[in-house]
């Protein structure tokens, strides 16, 4: 079984949201955390507020591409259902 996750980062004023899909969330976390990401570096996104595991990484891709087309008020809605008060959950990982 494979350790894959989707995940969604924001920053610290919760404005901008990012998608990405690792086989790694711990490193990747880290990554973002350092500046080693281009877009989150940017926009300064590096607070984790919504993640999901899958067993294959094809089924985390896939579920990657779906909610990057997503709208907004529809990602929002889906961080809200697992983290209501978009709580940081960089330290469940890091």
């Amino acid at each position: 079984m494979g350790n894959n996750h989707v995940y969604i980062l924001t920053n610290y004023t919760k404005t901008t949201l990012y998608i990405g899909v690792t086989t790694d969330l711990r490193q990747r976390l880290g990554d973002h955390m350092s500046g080693n990401s281009n877009f989150s570096s940017k926009y300064n996104c590096k607070y984790l507020v919504y993640y999901e595991h899958f067993p294959h990484l094809k089924n985390a891709i896939d579920r990657e591409k779906q909610l990057k087309h997503w709208n907004r008020s529809k990602k929002e809605t889906l961080i809200a259902s697992m983290n209501p008060n978009w709580d940081f959950l960089n330290n469940h990982f890091i």
